[in-house]
């Protein structure tokens, strides 16, 4: 009986630090908007194109994706963090490699609003986004 009981404790706890980071990640401000998704010659993978606005201050929380993410600034400045790397600045009409499976997070550093185009080379049938623990 003791054991269930802390079973459930410990499992409503782990719901609610989950259901905190969906909230989380719903109420950053960010628009991402998909513009194409096409298979690839390279079995079970696909090419997806994103658009992302962030107002200013917006950060997208800590995740990872199954495959590569090409970035490119269209406007605005963004601060991406990869997991135990020093932060890179990349301000409009430059890019930036985030390799697959790499715990990141991006946020806008300028004081207007910033844009960027993801192209994502990813695992077909996989999540595009994971949050990271």
């Amino acid at each position: 009986m003791k054991t269930a009981r802390i079973l459930a404790v410990a499992l409503l706890i782990f719901a609610s630090g989950a259901a905190l980071r969906v909230a989380q990640s719903q109420q950053t401000g960010i628009k991402r908007s998909e513009l194409q998704r096409h298979d690839l010659s390279v079995p079970g993978r696909e090419v997806i194109q994103v658009r992302a606005d962030f107002p200013p201050g917006a950060a997208v929380p800590r995740h990872t994706h199954p495959g590569e993410e090409l970035v490119y600034v269209l406007e605005g400045t963004l601060e991406f963090q990869l997991e135990g790397q020093p932060p890179v600045t990349v301000k409009a009409g430059e890019v930036f490699f985030i390799p697959a499976g790499t715990v990141h997070t991006a946020k806008n550093v300028s004081s207007g609003n910033s844009a960027a185009l993801s192209t994502y080379i990813v695992e077909k049938g996989k999540p595009l986004l994971t949050l990271a623990q």
